[in-house]
């Protein structure tokens, strides 16, 4: 399934993936805008484009916390859910549906930070698209702006290979909601992954699905992208000293 069709089907969805979304917002911002400011010495203020926002989880946390954030992302429907979703919370936010790969839509050096979240690089499909989108990422950004984004730990995960990925299991008001993943691999890089979202009701079960394409990066190879881009200065950070789930990726513009 295309990437944008898929999303555009678990746009109504998408928080539920989450044990609890709201927490997750104001949890992720916090630990997102630290960083923001420790390693990019970002003031609070500072300009924020989200090039792969989804539905808004990082883009309406961090405008809560006073960032000027701008958002956009290749589904159409999670754009939709996130302008909803920014109306509800009174947040200005300007959210626009449009590809990574061709970012010329919000013109040039205009941004002090570009983060891209939740591993969505890994939906390129080739090492010339992830270096096409590093350079339209540091089109955007001022000199000595900052790129923050996390994927995956694919230097381990493409050793292993996984075909699923541990259910996780919560709550809505007593009822059961079980969400998780089943990846068939398509080739040494390439797996489509399905998620499935389970949902206890009054007398039965329901599910809801949706699936697409991600191929695994290595850590180098993102990093070589970057620096090809115009990038110095590139660095990760582990959930253990990050407080961020996945892997994070750091590098400023020249």
């Amino acid at each position: 399934m295309d990437t944008s069709e898929s999303y555009n089907e678990l746009a109504s969805h998408y928080h539920l993936i989450f044990e609890n979304w709201e927490a997750s917002i104001d949890r992720q911002a916090a630990v997102l805008s630290s960083i923001l400011k420790r390693e990019c010495s970002l003031d609070g203020t500072a300009r924020i484009l989200d090039c792969a926002c989804g539905i808004g989880t990082q883009s309406l946390g961090l405008a809560r916390m006073g960032f000027r954030v701008s958002g956009c992302d290749i589904s159409s429907k999670s754009i939709e859910r996130a302008r909803l979703e920014a109306k509800k919370r009174n947040l200005n936010i300007q959210f626009s549906v449009v590809n990574l790969l061709n970012l010329d839509h919000f013109g040039e050096s205009s941004f002090d930070a570009v983060i891209c979240m939740d591993n969505a690089l890994p939906h390129l499909q080739s090492a010339e698209e992830l270096l096409q989108a590093a350079t339209q990422i540091r089109a955007r950004l001022r000199p000595g702006g900052c790129f923050m984004a996390s994927i995956r730990d694919y230097d381990q995960l493409l050793k292993e290979r996984p075909v699923v990925q541990r259910p996780s299991f919560y709550s809505d008001e007593g009822r059961r909601r079980i969400v998780f993943q089943v990846w068939d691999w398509l080739d040494d890089r390439r797996y489509a992954f399905h998620l499935y979202i389970t949902r206890e009701t009054a007398d039965t079960w329901k599910t809801v699905h949706a699936s697409a394409v991600y191929r695994g990066v290595l850590r180098n190879e993102v990093a070589a992208a970057l620096s090809h881009a115009g990038f110095t200065n590139v660095r990760w950070m582990f959930p253990s000293n990050s407080g961020f789930y996945q892997p994070i990726v750091i590098a400023e513009a020249v």
